[in-house]
């Protein structure tokens, strides 16, 4: 049966930590899916660990990015690699709430371009995380819903389901970091696409250490920040 939804799920370096944040995915996620791990080095310490799930999970698939190393690079790969009408991605440090997978996909189904899981929709919440980073994704979240008008309280948030004929009809054009997720919501908007948001408690991851450095992604973001206030325009057929 061909799956509803294609899960790309970047990895680096995960280790074994990886395994009970896909086993509660699996756990929780019941429509029919497809699950993509995008690791970019032949020696990830995710590996393993991932071998190990696919004797148990048939719908498991570990892939290697051959787009160039770094997260957006992978994401990218994993879309394209997607065999749903639906792709969600999500993170594998256990922040997300996987249990929302179904419900973003069938807004996807029902017509929006990008379903985003919202921290700053009423009842959504972040729980931990650096304050510094969570106040500016705030306030670029709120002023882009409010300003540029893009649908969602919450751009940056990675947590999101895309219709994947959109996302190959706009082209991803970050290669970098974590800005696919403003860059597509920016590019619904310019595009007159519909978006779409439920609320979703964030918890900080529980494991590891986060490599988020703002001084070094903050120029990409602002680059699709400033880009969703532009003028409105065709997509084309």
């Amino acid at each position: 049966m061909k799956p509803r939804v294609s899960i790309v799920i970047p990895v680096y370096n995960e280790g074994e930590n990886v395994e009970p944040v896909l086993r509660r995915l699996f756990e929780v996620v019941d429509i029919e899916a497809e699950v993509l791990v995008v690791y970019d080095e032949a020696n990830d310490t995710t590996i393993p660990a991932l071998t190990k799930l696919q004797l148990e999970f048939r719908n498991l698939r570990s892939v290697q990015n051959t787009y160039g190393r770094g997260p957006a690079n992978a994401i990218k790969f994993g879309i394209d690699q997607a065999t749903a009408q639906v792709v969600v991605v999500t993170m594998a440090d256990g922040c997300d709430d996987a249990s929302q997978i179904a419900v973003l996909t069938r807004l996807v189904e029902r017509g929006v371009v990008v379903a985003c899981a919202s921290r700053y929709a009423k009842t959504g919440q972040q729980v931990g995380g650096p304050l510094i980073k969570g106040l500016m994704s705030k306030v670029a979240g709120l002023s882009l819903y409010y300003g540029a008008r893009v649908g969602t309280r919450d751009a940056t948030n990675s947590f999101k389901a895309y219709s994947t004929k959109f996302v190959r009809e706009v082209k991803i054009e970050s290669d970098k970091g974590f800005e696919i997720g403003i860059e597509l919501v920016a590019k619904a908007r310019r595009y007159r696409q519909p978006v779409a948001e439920i609320p979703t408690i964030w918890l900080d991851r529980s494991f590891g250490v986060s490599n988020f450095k703002i001084a070094t992604w903050l120029p990409r973001y602002l680059k699709w920040y400033c880009y969703a206030f532009g003028s409105k325009k065709a997509l084309s057929k």
